[in-house]
């Protein structure tokens, strides 16, 4: 008997650990719908970088740009930078903003937004996301080639090949993290990787890191999943058949506050994560 109720109480406890470990994304507010295809946003302490593509995501037509939101969504300057192609990724070091755009690297320098400098990426044709470590190396992905690029010191080199899909890039540490068509993968400093989750469907997207060994992962046709410590996903909001996309996200664990850019909808939309 005393077993039987040992056994009970456990499984109470793993049912309310689990119920407890439910989240839920609630809307708090959409930006303005004039930000021209939005694909990525990058905090920033003033506010928010916002990559605009303002038109197809592969064209190289010099209509894409850079624009700047405060966290409670007003434009403040829906055309910071112009003269990029389809800019995609971010990632800050120091006072420069480095951006994915296509098969190059644009540099740009954060105080007074003009473009410092553009490293070029042999063969690349879909360069997509950016991280950049706590030494400000800087990583790439390509998309269209599955291959993650390594700059340093301005050089870049091939850093991972072979990883179709591969998107959102996140540096932790030692460790380098990116979800592919492949799943979620971890990627040690010796470069043995881990799938440490699932994706659902292709077309994944953006990756944020939520607490330890969790994190947010999209697929950009509009599908946003809590990934636990476990490997299981959770389905936090589905706006796919509304066709409302979503894009490299952004996350603020200050304010657990998740920032949505929806591509063709022309707006970053936020969340309360809780």
């Amino acid at each position: 008997m005393k077993t039987l109720k040992k056994l009970i109480i456990i499984l109470l406890i793993g049912i309310t650990t689990q119920a407890q470990a439910q989240h839920t994304l609630t809307k708090i507010w959409e930006s303005d719908t004039t930000l021209a295809v939005p694909e990525s946003v990058l905090l920033s302490a003033s506010g928010m970088y916002v990559s605009l593509v303002d038109g197809q995501a592969w064209d190289a037509d010099g209509k894409g740009g850079i624009a700047k939101i405060d966290r409670d969504g007003k434009i403040i300057n829906a055309n910071w930078v112009s003269g990029l192609h389809a800019p995609k990724g971010m990632g800050l070091w120091k006072n420069r903003l480095y951006v994915a755009d296509i098969t190059e690297v644009v540099v740009i320098d954060t105080l007074n937004g003009n473009i410092d400098s553009r490293i070029p990426i042999t063969g690349a044709k879909g360069l997509n996301d950016i991280t950049v470590d706590a030494k400000g190396v800087i990583y790439v992905s390509d998309s269209e080639l599955g291959i993650v690029t390594k700059i340093k010191n301005g050089k870049p080199s091939t850093y991972l090949k072979g990883h179709v899909g591969a998107n959102g890039l996140k540096a932790i540490g030692d460790n380098l993290y990116m979800v592919s068509d492949g799943g979620v993968l971890k990627i040690g400093a010796n470069k043995k990787i881990t799938r440490i989750g699932s994706i659902p469907k292709k077309g994944s997207d953006g990756l944020e890191p939520i607490g330890d060994r969790e994190f947010l992962f999209t697929i950009y046709s509009g599908q946003i999943f809590y990934l636990n410590a476990r490997g299981d996903n959770q389905l936090l909001l589905d706006t796919e058949a509304k066709k409302i996309y979503s894009a490299d996200i952004a996350y603020d664990p200050a304010s657990h506050m998740v920032y949505v850019p929806t591509l063709f909808g022309n707006s970053v939309v936020a969340y309360r994560l809780d």
